[in-house]
């Protein structure tokens, strides 16, 4: 026989296998540029690449106030001819976690012909907006310093972002290469040419005075209103926007779906081509653990873009 104890984590076991199926087969919506269904991902014809994964490396330069690594997924591509890279950003609250959470996604885009970079950044408390930023555009410098070695084509360098993560490529892509947060390390080598973001907290203005953002920001809303605008990617967004492609859990209560549907929104009537993929039954980090097909549509749009 079971002893109680041993019987009350199989229940709890089979409680979280079965919220975890049903999750998982909960639908989506998934819309283009127009507020139309977008249509259905095709098979990928293109046999996976193999690719080889370069140990954590130094990004940053020696005076950076932190060493931050960064590891590089180099494809085999079958011609050495140039091809796009993408810079990825895990999430965290702008304060934990690290590049581990984003190896599922970084070894899919490198086995689709990506150059991959999957990078740290330094944490809040400890350092506020916009050093993240900074360590972004530091990033994009990098990529660009080993250009040639690793055949990367600059111009089609794409942004991968979950959480806070999104919230930095979002930001990277939309005001790292002109305007206030371009200086001192940003400019032309900070643009990418697409993102994929998926739980981007769009505006920070939309949040209570919590820990977590005023952290980031350090400051309330009312001591630091233009940081706030200045750091909400859905305030930066121009009609010279790169496309993005937006997944976010509709029953997300850290950054809830109006995040989502109002970037998106903003992106449509600035003219810029996008695709907001919506995960019905999903939380926050549901949306993450639980994403189904988001990725492969994400990855499909980011292939549009940049044709690996």
């Amino acid at each position: 026989m079971l002893n109680i104890s041993r019987w009350s984590r199989l229940r709890r076991c089979s409680a979280v296998s079965a919220l975890a199926l049903l999750l998982s087969g909960c639908g989506v919506t998934h819309l283009a540029s127009q507020g139309e269904p977008a249509n259905d991902v095709e098979d990928d014809a293109h046999q996976a690449l193999p690719f080889k994964r370069l140990p954590p490396t130094a990004y940053t330069p020696d005076t950076w106030p932190e060493t931050l690594n960064a590891e590089v997924y180099l494809p085999d591509s079958p011609t050495r001819s140039r091809r796009p890279a993408a810079l990825i950003v895990h999430g965290g609250g702008w304060r934990n976690r690290g590049p581990e959470d984003m190896q599922g996604i970084a070894e899919q885009l490198a086995a689709k012909g990506y150059v991959t970079v999957n990078i740290e950044h330094r944490f809040v408390p400890t350092y506020q907006f916009p050093a993240q930023l900074h360590d972004l555009q530091q990033a994009m410098a990098w990529i660009h310093a080993n250009a040639d070695e690793w055949q990367v084509d600059t111009q089609r360098i794409v942004g991968v972002g979950f959480s806070s993560g999104a919230h930095l490529v979002s930001l990277l892509a939309l005001a790292g290469s002109e305007g206030p947060l371009a200086e001192p390390y940003g400019g032309k080598q900070s643009r990418l040419a697409a993102v994929l973001a998926g739980g981007l907290p769009s505006d920070l203005l939309k949040f209570d005075d919590g820990r977590l953002v005023v952290d980031f920001i350090g400051g309330t809303r009312a001591e630091k209103n233009q940081a706030y605008r200045l750091a909400s990617p859905e305030r930066q967004i121009t009609s010279q926007a790169p496309p993005f492609f937006i997944f976010h859990g509709t029953w997300d209560q850290l950054v809830p779906v109006d995040h989502a549907q109002d970037f998106y929104q903003t992106l449509i009537d600035n003219g810029v081509e996008s695709e907001l993929y919506l995960l019905h039954g999903r939380g926050h980090f549901a949306s993450f653990l639980l994403r189904g097909g988001a990725i492969d549509a994400g990855i499909a749009f980011l292939n549009e873009q940049v044709s690996p």
